[in-house]
């Protein structure tokens, strides 16, 4: 079994609210524990089938610890259409990726199309102002380039690929560089489509950052390792002081600050794989 530390540096005053975990067919992050804090409520995402932890910190550093276990299989739930303002696409965006998957002849084919679609209309960047900010649904890109991080290409391709009728999950987790040795700072997302039996992974943040072509099919083209926490846009957890609605709880969020992602003072390890015995 495999160990996934994320230490918030501190010190941590306010409670935190950190998701529990999820399952892919390469992992399953279960076991939640906690070093300099208190877990004082576990509360669950009843569409989504998510978990989430409510910790007092103790005023220093806080460290989660996420037991990854076998491999399990990706959500049901994180491929049921959902319409809420991160997954609803705009009409002029439903009926322009219908028919390009339509003009590709549908099926993979046209899921390769809408993927190549998303990938031309971003420059991979972290702008302040999202594309989609202050919209009810995801608008159409129709021309030029629009800077966008993964977050930004990822929610415009699965309302593209839902609007044209596909099946699509959006996956939040930790990708952990070769060459930093386990080590992040940063979340990551990416998308999984499932069509006619096949499930395809698609990473085009990762194509563009790295300048790697055109995006293919699979997971890691830049080398690595990721764990997934999480799924799907839109969460909302009932916790003992009311409801708290959020676009996603990927990462330990500071409730005080109105769920502001504890981003700045950050640290993920993944522990390495245990050698084989002989």
């Amino acid at each position: 079994m495999r160990t996934l530390n994320v230490t918030i540096a501190g010190p941590v005053h306010d409670p935190l609210l950190a998701p529990t975990g999820t399952a892919t067919p390469y992992e399953t992050v279960t076991c939640l524990s906690v070093t300099g804090g208190e877990i004082v409520a576990v509360t669950t995402e009843p569409e989504l089938a998510l978990g989430a932890a409510l910790i007092q910190p103790q005023g220093g550093p806080v460290t989660l610890h996420y037991a990854i276990d076998a491999p399990g299989e990706y959500p049901e739930a994180a491929f049921a259409p959902r319409a809420n303002r991160y997954t609803s696409a705009a009409a002029a965006l439903a009926e322009a990726s219908r028919a390009i998957a339509q003009q590709a002849g549908g099926g993979r084919a046209g899921i390769a199309a809408l993927v190549a679609e998303a990938e031309a209309r971003f420059a991979y960047a972290h702008p302040k102002r999202k594309f989609n900010d202050g919209m009810d649904t995801v608008p159409y890109l129709s021309c030029g380039l629009t800077e966008g991080s993964c977050v930004d290409i990822n929610t415009y391709l699965v309302a593209s690929l839902r609007a044209a009728g596909y099946e699509a999950a959006y996956i939040y987790g930790y990708f952990f560089p070769q060459e930093r040795g386990g080590m992040t700072d940063d979340g990551h997302c990416w998308v999984v489509t499932r069509h006619a039996g096949e499930v395809l992974e698609w990473d085009i943040a990762h194509h563009l950052k790295a300048n790697l072509g055109p995006t293919r099919a699979g997971l890691n083209p830049r080398r690595g390792e990721r764990v997934a926490l999480t799924h799907s846009m839109g969460h909302c957890y009932d916790l003992p002081g009311g409801p708290v609605a959020l676009k996603l709880l990927g990462e330990p969020m500071l409730l005080a600050a109105e769920a502001a992602p504890a981003y700045t003072s950050l640290v993920a390890r993944l522990s390495p794989v245990a050698p084989t015995a002989t």
